[in-house]
């Protein structure tokens, strides 16, 4: 159940508690008032009665009357008191107020109908069971409108977090009023300020000590290819090697980040071939790519970040899993698929994370190669997804359908 219904619940729930207990004091109040001038009309009338027959005279009293109501009689056998009681026959006929005394030996009473006044409750009751109604309609669309009003500004703080953890850091929120849903949504746009802020610095410091260990990278590239031969020069230039291709992924990855730099350039091209050049590219980081073609299709992309993208997901696949290592193609989709323990559980649920390879076996690689696959697929306008297969092993499959 959403905020909305059950906020107008409540709000119809509490017109209707209200409605309910104002129709019962009114009610109840209604009927005491109609009774006490009853009474005492009813207690006049024997008076002046009483007074007749004292006199000998007839006022239309009732002499020992064998109907009258046992509760009466016996009230006014034991004392000498003036009494009223309403009898109420249920089916048998209209309520009747009796008053009676007694005057010497005898019992004097008259009766007056109670009918009109049990007629204006009951219309009293039927007014205040619709007037109930329609409070409770009218609180129930309020409840509705004001409900729905709130909801939607809920809704568009929760949809403007919702853009900005998916990577859209310009969302905001228009926040209206002064009142808590107000200041959720400054809240929401300063969060944003402010994860864009340190997203923004984090992003000029990537990049800054990508370009200040260009330099020197170089340098050393150079001074490696003047070592002589052996061992110690083949350890070298490995790590060497690896310091170079983790400064140019670096510095890939800063372009990525930066808004409106990398553009796609453009070109149709057969699918299949670019995933046989991905392979090939890919073949010497451990072991052969099988390429399996289901369905060739000829897109219309930007081929080298294509096959980067493709090389990146066959490289990782290679490093993390267990061969063999499958390329598929089929239609506008192709798929990357190793035979080792799978994507592990914190990769599926949040996606890349640079600097963290989410490898079972925590093996080389500092995780910018899945990082950099999101920012290629997201300038192509392309979507890549990551699953673990029953069979087991991790597949990674880029989708290429025109959005």
């Amino acid at each position: 159940m959403g905020l909305r219904t059950k906020t107008a619940l409540v709000i119809a729930a509490t017109a209707a508690l209200i409605a309910t207990v104002i129709g019962l004091l009114v009610h109840h109040r209604t009927a005491e008032d109609q009774r006490a001038n009853a009474t005492r009309a009813v207690d006049a009338q024997l008076v002046d009665a009483a007074a007749d027959y004292a006199a000998g005279m007839d006022g239309g009293a009732l002499i020992n009357p064998p109907d009258l109501p046992a509760p009466l009689r016996h009230t006014i056998t034991r004392s000498a008191v003036r009494a009223t009681y309403l009898a109420d026959p249920g089916d048998s006929g209209d309520p009747v107020l009796w008053a009676a005394t007694r005057s010497g030996g005898d019992i004097l009473a008259v009766q007056r109908s109670y009918a009109p006044q049990a007629r204006a409750l009951a219309d009293l009751d039927r007014v205040l069971l619709g007037a109930g109604a329609a409070g409770t309609a009218l609180g129930c669309v309020l409840g509705i409108a004001v409900a729905a009003a709130a909801g939607r500004r809920i809704s568009a703080s929760a949809r403007t977090a919702q853009h900005i953890a998916d990577g859209d850091l310009t969302a905001r929120v228009q926040p209206h009023g002064k009142d808590e849903i107000a200041r959720l949504a400054a809240a929401v746009n300063t969060m944003a300020d402010t994860l864009s802020a340190r997203l923004d610095a984090e992003r000029r410091v990537t990049a800054d000590i990508a370009h200040e260990l260009r330099t020197p990278v170089a340098g050393l590239v150079t001074a490696v290819g003047l070592l002589p031969p052996g061992r110690p020069t083949t350890l070298v230039r490995g790590g060497v090697d690896r310091l170079r291709r983790l400064v140019e992924d670096v510095l890939e990855v800063a372009r990525l980040d930066a808004p409106g730099v990398e553009r796609a350039q453009r070109e149709e091209v057969p699918l299949s071939s670019l995933a046989r050049r991905a392979a090939d590219s890919a073949g010497g980081d451990g072991g052969g790519v099988d390429v399996q073609v289901h369905r060739d299709a000829v897109v219309e992309t930007d081929p080298r970040r294509v096959e980067r993208i493709l090389v990146n997901l066959v490289t990782n696949a290679q490093r993390h899993g267990a061969p063999p290592v499958l390329l598929e193609v089929d239609g506008t989709a192709v798929r990357v698929r190793d035979h080792g323990p799978g994507f592990p559980a914190e990769l599926l649920a949040q996606g890349p994370q640079r600097f963290r390879t989410g490898a079972r076996d925590r093996g080389p690689g500092i995780g910018l190669g899945l990082t950099i696959v999101a920012g290629q697929a997201q300038v192509l306008g392309a979507k890549v997804t990551y699953a673990n297969v029953p069979e087991g092993g991790a597949q990674a499959t880029l989708d290429l359908t025109d959005r």
